[in-house]
């Protein structure tokens, strides 16, 4: 330490080198474990593979899309049914009322 400079100068001069030296450190342990996953996800997941998985959501999600308009349809064909059932009942009673 320098008896030169005030010791909360020479405080601030160690913590920034400390600093610096564990972003350092982290940068290059960052690195590291990038490449070994790439490394891992290589030996695991074959090409091909991943590009079979990459279109499989795709056709997934085209299914399901087609099932829900399928039930929508279903469903409002009933509700349409019903609907009609309930006027033309309506109309009847209303009919019978006025013979009254």
């Amino acid at each position: 330490m320098d008896d030169d400079k005030p010791i909360t100068e020479q405080a601030i001069e160690t913590i920034t080198s400390a600093v610096e030296a564990t972003k350092d450190a982290a940068v290059t342990a960052v690195k590291k474990v990038r490449k070994a996953a790439k490394k891992v996800t290589k030996k695991v997941a074959p090409k091909k593979a991943s590009k079979k998985a990459k279109k499989a959501p795709k056709k997934t999600s085209k299914k399901a899309a087609k099932k829900a308009s399928k039930k929508s349809s279903k469903k409002a064909a009933k509700k349409t049914a019903k609907k009609a059932a309930k006027k033309t009942a309506k109309t009847k009673k209303k009919a019978k009322k006025a013979k009254r």
